[in-house]
C-alpha cells in the first residue's frame, strides 16, 4: 500500500476507534515499525492525531475537519474519476452529489464546463455543505442543500430532515462517495447517518454511481449503504486491482476505469 493511501486509512481507523497501536497498524499493513512510526510522526506534526507510547490517539479538533487532509491524497486519481462521471451529465440534468473529497471533486468538474452554461444549466442536490458553497457563485447551476444536522468531520447534513426532502425529488444521476466496497458487502461508510442519506440519495435517482479511488475497493466500512441492485456502476481509477474489479464485476457491478 502506497504512503498516501496508508495515512488515509489511519486516519479513518482514528475516525472509527479513537486510537490505534503501532502493532496493529504493522499487522495491518504489512510493513515495518519503523515505517508506522513515521507515519504517525508525520500526522501528529500535521496535528492531526496524538501520540501516545506505543500508537496514538484521534485529536478532537483535528478530526471535525479531517475533510482538509484527505483532499490532498490521491488528487490526480480523484480528478481523473470526477472528470469521467461529470462527463456523463448533460445539459437539464438533476445530480445528487453525497458528500466527500471524490465528490467535491466532481462538483470543480461541472463548475469548469462550459457548454453546461451555454445549454441551459444543470440541477445540483447535496448533502455537503462544502460543496454547496464551492457552487453556489455558478448562475447556470441550481444548488439545492437538503436541511439537517451537520456533521462536523465531513461537512454532511444528516438526519430525518435530509431524508424527508430527498424522498420528495427525482435525479436523473446520483454519485455517492463511500469509504469502501467489496464485492460481498456492498458499499459503506464509517457513519449510520451518512449512509442513510447516502442511500435514500440513490435511490432517487435513475442511475446512481459509487465514486471512490481505488484504495477503497475491497474495503468494508461500518455501515451498509447498498449493493449491485442500487448502483448502476462503480467509477474508480486505473490503480484498482484487477483481481477486486473482477470480483465486483463478478457481483453484478458495472466498473468504469477513469484513465
Amino acid at each position: 500500500m502506497k504512503r498516501a493511501a496508508r495515512l488515509n486509512t489511519i486516519l479513518d481507523l482514528l475516525a472509527a476507534f479513537g486510537e490505534v497501536t503501532v502493532d496493529d497498524l504493522v499487522e495491518r499493513f504489512e510493513t515495518s515499525p519503523a515505517t508506522i512510526r513515521r507515519d504517525l510522526d508525520s500526522l501528529a506534526e500535521q496535528r492531526l492525531l496524538t501520540r501516545t507510547h506505543g500508537g496514538a490517539v484521534a485529536q478532537t479538533v483535528a478530526y471535525e475537519l479531517p475533510i482538509r487532509y484527505k483532499s490532498h491524497l490521491r488528487t490526480h486519481a480523484k480528478e481523473r474519476i470526477a472528470a469521467a462521471a461529470a462527463a456523463r451529465v448533460l445539459p437539464g440534468s438533476v445530480v445528487g452529489l453525497s458528500g466527500g473529497t471524490t465528490t467535491t471533486a466532481i462538483a470543480a468538474a461541472l463548475a469548469a464546463r462550459e457548454d453546461l452554461a451555454e445549454r441551459g444549466g444543470i440541477t445540483v442536490v447535496t448533502n455537503a455543505v462544502n460543496i454547496a458553497a464551492q457552487l453556489a457563485t455558478r448562475p447556470d447551476i441550481k444548488v439545492v442543500v437538503t436541511g439537517g444536522v451537520i456533521h462536523s468531520r465531513s461537512y454532511e447534513l444528516v438526519g430525518p430532515f435530509v431524508e424527508q426532502l430527498l424522498r420528495g425529488v427525482h435525479l436523473d444521476l446520483a454519485f455517492i462517495g463511500v469509504n469502501g466496497i467489496d464485492a460481498a458487502a456492498g458499499a459503506t461508510t464509517q457513519d449510520e447517518r451518512e449512509a442513510a442519506v447516502n442511500r435514500i440519495m440513490a435511490e432517487q435517482a435513475s442511475r446512481a454511481f459509487v465514486v471512490t479511488d481505488s484504495t477503497k475497493l475491497g474495503s468494508t466500512a461500518f455501515a451498509h449503504v447498498g449493493g449491485a441492485e442500487l448502483f448502476a456502476g462503480v467509477l474508480t481509477d486505473a490503480d484498482a486491482d484487477d483481481g477486486v474489479v473482477a470480483a465486483l464485476r463478478g457481483a453484478g457491478y458495472d466498473v468504469f476505469i477513469a484513465e
